[in-house]
C-alpha cells in the first residue's frame, strides 16, 4: 500500500513521463481515503495514474501516485436492474469481460479498452452514436475520496453538484473508489464497414448518422475515400456471425497493424512518400459485414503509436470543420500519415462534458509517432475554436482556462465547486493549473 521510489512513468503515447517521488497501490477505499489524507496532512499532491493512455499530461504525478491495479473487479451487480458497481482499477477490457458473463453490456463504448473506468469516465472518453452520450452518461452513481480522506457517496438525489462534476472531473475533484453504471442486457450488434467516397460521405452525413445506432469514418488524407463504419442493434435473439479467425487476423493483425505500421515507418523515414503511401491505405480499403457481442463489434485492438487531438464542435458544424481541415492537410509542412475520425454524441448535462448543452461531432486528428504534428494540431485547434470547439481532456490541446471558461456554462461552477472539496490543491498539477487554473 504505502510509498515507494518508482522509475518514470510514460503513457501510452510516449508523450508525457514523470517519476513521482512515491507510488502508492491501495487495495481498498480504506487504503485509498488514508493515502490521500496523510498526503494533504504533509502537502503533497497526489494524482491517480490509471492506464496511462491518455495523450494529455492528466495523469502526471510529481509527488504521490496512485496504481489502483490491486483496486478492481465488480462490487455488485443486480441483473434485474442493470445496476452495476465497478472499482475504479479495473479496466474497460476487464469490466467488458465480466458483464458479459453476467449476461450484460454497457450501453456504448469507444474503440479503445486499456483505460480504467476511472480514468475513461473522468477524461470525458465517448464512443459514436447521434442518440447517445459519452461513458459518463452510463453512471448512477459514484463514490470519490475528497481531499480530507473522507469517502463521499453521491448520485442525481445525493450531492447533485458533486455528482454533476465528478463524472467528468478529471481527477481534479478526489480519487474515484467506486463507479456504479447503468447497464443493460448483452446485445449484439451487426457491423457494416466499407469505404465509400469522401464527398458522398460529407453529403449524407446527417442521415447517417441518424440512421445508424453507432456510425462514424475514417478519411485518410490524400485519399478519395473515407473508412464508414455503422453498427446497428439486431432483434434480441438474434445468433452472431463474428468474422473468421482468419479473417480476423488478415484484417486487424496484417493489414490494418502489421501493414499499415510499415507503411507509416516507411513515410516517417521519407516523409515525401507520405501522400502517395496515404493514397495506397485509402485504396487498400476492404468491406466486411458481421456481428458479434457489443464489446467486440465496439472495440478495435490497436497496436500502431500516435498521438492525437480531438475537439467536440456543434454538431451542424461539422462540414465546415471538415472543409478547412481537408484545406489545412496540403499546405502543412509535415505530411500527415494517420488518418481522421469523425463520430457524433447526443447533448448531456454534465458539467465539464464536452457535449455539455449540445448534440457534438467528434473530430479527431492523428499523426504517427515520432513524426512532426505540433503546426497540425495547432492549427487544427485554431479550425475547431472558431466553432466553440471543446477539447478532449484526454488528448492534446494547448488551450487553458481562460479559453476553456467561454466555452463551457458550468466552468465557473465547477471551479466553485474544486475549491470547496479541494482548496489547498491536493489533487492538481501542472496540466490541472493550466486548463482549470491554480486552486490558490
Amino acid at each position: 500500500m504505502w510509498g515507494t521510489a518508482v522509475a518514470t512513468w510514460t503513457n501510452w503515447a510516449g508523450t508525457e513521463s514523470a517519476t513521482p517521488r512515491r507510488l502508492h497501490r491501495p487495495g481498498s477505499a480504506a487504503e485509498i481515503a488514508k493515502i490521500v489524507a496523510d498526503a494533504a496532512v504533509r502537502e503533497r499532491r497526489v494524482r491517480p495514474l490509471g492506464s496511462g493512455h491518455s495523450f494529455s499530461a492528466i495523469a502526471v504525478a510529481d509527488s504521490d501516485a496512485i496504481d489502483l491495479g490491486r483496486w478492481t473487479g465488480i462490487v455488485s451487480a443486480d441483473i434485474d436492474t442493470g445496476l452495476v458497481t465497478v472499482r475504479s482499477g479495473t479496466t474497460l477490457r476487464a469490466l467488458n469481460a465480466e458483464l458479459d458473463a453476467l449476461g450484460l453490456a454497457m450501453t456504448n463504448l469507444g474503440d479503445i479498452d486499456a483505460q480504467t473506468i476511472a480514468g475513461a469516465v473522468s477524461t470525458g472518453t465517448h464512443g459514436t452514436g447521434a442518440r447517445f452520450g459519452g461513458l459518463a452518461t452510463q453512471i448512477a452513481a459514484l463514490e470519490i475520496v475528497l481531499a480530507d480522506g473522507s469517502v463521499v457517496a453521491c448520485s442525481p438525489d445525493r450531492r447533485a453538484d458533486l455528482f454533476a462534476a465528478a463524472r467528468v472531473g478529471l481527477g481534479a475533484l478526489g480519487v474515484l473508489s467506486t463507479v456504479t453504471l447503468r447497464c443493460e442486457p448483452a446485445y449484439v450488434l451487426s457491423a457494416q464497414e466499407r469505404p465509400e467516397p469522401l464527398q458522398q460521405v460529407l453529403d449524407g452525413f446527417d442521415d447517417f448518422a441518424a440512421g445508424s445506432d453507432h456510425f462514424e469514418f475514417y478519411w485518410f488524407p490524400y485519399g478519395r475515400d473515407a473508412l464508414v463504419k455503422r453498427n446497428n442493434r439486431v432483434p434480441v435473439g438474434t445468433a452472431a456471425r463474428p468474422l473468421s479467425r482468419a479473417r480476423q487476423f488478415l484484417d486487424y493483425t496484417v493489414t490494418e497493424n502489421v501493414a499499415f505500421g510499415a507503411l507509416c515507418r516507411l513515410g516517417r523515414t521519407v516523409p515525401r512518400l507520405v501522400p502517395a503511401l496515404g493514397r495506397i491505405s485509402a485504396a487498400a480499403l476492404s468491406a466486411r459485414e458481421y456481428s458479434d457481442t457489443s464489446h467486440r463489434v465496439f472495440v478495435t485492438r490497436r497496436a500502431v503509436r500516435f498521438v492525437e487531438s480531438e475537439f467536440a464542435v456543434p454538431r451542424e458544424s461539422v462540414h465546415e470543420v471538415l472543409a478547412e481541415l481537408r484545406a489545412l492537410v496540403p499546405r502543412l509542412e509535415c505530411p500527415v500519415a494517420f488518418p481522421v475520425e469523425v463520430r457524433v454524441a447526443a447533448a448531456d448535462d454534465i458539467w465539464l462534458s464536452t457535449a455539455y448543452g449540445r448534440d457534438s461531432a467528434y473530430i479527431a486528428i492523428h499523426q504517427y509517432a515520432g513524426m512532426p504534428y505540433r503546426q497540425y494540431f495547432a492549427a487544427f485547434a485554431e479550425i475547431a475554436g472558431a466553432v466553440g470547439g471543446r477539447p478532449h481532456w484526454g488528448k492534446m490541446h494547448g488551450l487553458d482556462a481562460a479559453v476553456l471558461r467561454e466555452r463551457y456554462p458550468r466552468f465557473g461552477d465547477f471551479l466553485r465547486l474544486r475549491a470547496e472539496v479541494d482548496p489547498e490543491g491536493v489533487f492538481t498539477n501542472a496540466y490541472l493549473d493550466r486548463v482549470l487554473g491554480p486552486v490558490r
